[in-house]
């Protein structure tokens, strides 16, 4: 027997609960299926809202990362400018520490003929085994800063201070 022949009032059976079986078997198929339509639905929406949270992650990130490659290239800029500073200053350091050795000689020399002459008694004389000179202010030294002096006329350089 099918399913209309068992709801038939003709078949003599009980048709009423057979009826009423199969619209109550029928009714939760129908919700499960409503329900699980609801739930793929749901699962859809999750996985777009998923989607569109990365899609906005990913534009963030690409923006992040294109302002951190400007600020690399910005930085190096920076870097190759103060490396160009600095080797200019470096060739000036080496010029200027051998112009003060030079100079050093010529007052370590000039300064032990004075002392022979007995004309060191103007402040400025010769250090024995110091490898500087004394100028009554300073002793100078191969290996320290060259110190700015109130003296300007180079004729004058040993009788200033």
């Amino acid at each position: 027997m099918n399913k209309t022949e068992m709801g038939s009032p003709t078949s003599g059976n009980c048709s009423s609960g057979i009826q009423n079986y199969g619209s109550e078997s029928d009714e939760r198929k129908r919700k499960r299926k409503e329900s699980n339509r609801e739930s793929a639905r749901r699962s859809r929406m999750r996985k777009q809202k998923h989607l569109d949270d990365l899609t906005a992650q990913l534009a963030h990130l690409r923006e992040e990362n294109s302002h951190m490659v400007a600020g690399i290239a910005v930085t190096r800029q920076h870097y190759v400018t103060i490396e160009e500073e600095n080797s200019v200053l470096r060739a000036q350091f080496l010029e200027l520490d051998q112009r003060l050795a030079s100079l050093n000689e010529i007052v370590e020399t000039a300064g032990g003929f004075w002392m022979e002459k007995g004309q060191g008694g103007g402040g400025v004389g010769y250090v024995s085994g110091g490898g500087g000179f004394y100028d009554g202010v300073n002793l100078g030294f191969h290996n320290q800063p060259l110190m700015a002096s109130a003296c300007t006329v180079p004729a004058d350089v040993f009788n200033c201070c």
